[in-house]
């Protein structure tokens, strides 16, 4: 039985809960930590769960029962607490964004290396269905090289979603649509086709004037051979997010949609229906994901602890979706293309660098505790 501590008990630690009921035979949640401890002794209530409650961290390290803390807190303490927790010997499972520069996570998965304890990095919707075929049929060849890839992040919050007390700060939210929305779809662009070699991106505010950060980002990604477009927004109504890529034999994207052309002897295309015969029929045969987005993440970390096993997505991937944000955002802070790898001794490594370096467009106005409502996690990638 892996026993769990759940360190943050705001919006997102319901998905993580509601994730770990489901296996019940395998894990137990045993503490709930907040600094507003009111809030853990609510969801302790809410889920019926016999678990202790606690309002720092440093108080259940020195736990010798605890298997797994799950780090939901705001992303600039993700690093601290992360290493705290794998230094105390429990794994380590931590909500995106990883952290809150290059530094942080370089030293948490040194922190990971040194304690010989897993640490995971949350990204969900790889362990959604359309995405994981998405991948296969990438990897596969069968529509070819990718030549272009256009990902829309598009999301939408309103004027108050910015009110919440760690919200619209470069330092407690680290950033803002680009980190903390798009950092899903960085996170599948990246695991699709890697790191770019170079970047080019402008920042805006356009709609949340009680927020520094950014609410919408415009980024051209130069690879060998092709180029991707990021558009990363929280003034997008509808939310309707997407990943296309053109291949030089095919359309693929997800939702799944598929489109082949052939040339006539002049260039014109003439649609290859036999080849979008073939994506699809590969498609279908591919292995259903039977736990899906926080579940199926969640469900892979209880197995690699289970059989001492490598976790799907790990320190590793965190920071390589990190590195491609801290590029757009030097990118959109100088007005210039960066050009990656991001060396240590590069300005924008630390946080401290990207404080002094990011662009405030309005000062925050509002510190509200909490805000009440449901919270939404972003498309399921399934057509409709």
């Amino acid at each position: 039985m892996i026993r769990i501590a759940v360190i943050g008990t705001g919006n997102i630690a319901h998905a993580h809960v509601d994730a770990y009921l489901q296996f019940p035979d395998r894990c137990k949640i045993v503490a709930l930590v907040d600094i507003v401890p009111e809030k853990a002794q609510r969801m302790k209530e809410q889920y019926g769960l016999d678990a202790d409650v606690y309002d720092a961290h440093e108080k259940i390290l020195s736990r010798q029962d605890i298997d797994l803390a799950d780090v939901c807190t705001p992303p600039y303490v993700h690093a601290a607490i992360s290493i705290h927790c794998l230094r105390a010997g429990m794994h380590v499972v931590c909500e995106k964004p990883m952290a809150a520069s290059l530094e942080e996570c370089d030293e948490m998965i040194r922190a990971r290396d040194e304690s010989g304890k897993k640490l995971s990095i949350i990204a969900q919707n790889r362990f959604r269905q359309p995405i994981a075929d998405l991948k296969a049929l990438l990897d596969s060849g069968l529509a070819g090289p990718v030549r272009h890839a256009q990902v829309d992040s598009f999301w939408w919050r309103g004027h108050c979603y910015y009110d919440l007390w760690w919200r619209g700060t470069w330092e407690k939210e680290g950033g803002g649509c680009t980190l903390n929305h798009a950092v899903h779809h960085i996170d599948m662009l990246c695991w699709m086709m890697g790191l770019p070699e170079k970047v080019t991106s402008v920042l805006a505010n356009t709609a949340h004037d009680n927020a520094e950060v950014e609410d919408l980002s415009a980024t051209i990604l130069q690879y060998p051979g092709a180029l991707a477009q990021l558009t990363a927004s929280v003034v997008h109504h509808g939310e309707e997010q997407q990943l296309v890529f053109q291949c030089e034999k095919a359309k693929l994207a997800a939702p799944f949609s598929c489109y082949a052309s052939t040339s006539l002897p002049n260039g014109f295309p003439v649609r290859n229906e036999a080849l979008e015969k073939e994506i699809a029929a590969y498609a279908a045969a591919l292995p259903r994901i039977r736990w899906e987005g926080h579940a199926g993440q969640l469900e892979n970390v209880l197995t690699a602890i289970e059989t001492d096993g490598p976790v799907a997505i790990g320190g590793e991937d965190g920071r390589r979706t990190i590195e491609l944000i801290t590029a757009i955002y030097k990118s959109g802070a100088t007005g210039k293309t960066v050009c990656l790898p991001l060396a240590p001794e590069d300005g924008f490594y630390t946080v401290a660098g990207i404080m002094q370096s990011v662009p405030h467009f309005y000062e925050k106005t509002v510190s509200a505790a909490e805000l009440s409502g449901e919270i939404t996690l972003g498309s399921d990638y399934k057509n409709k």
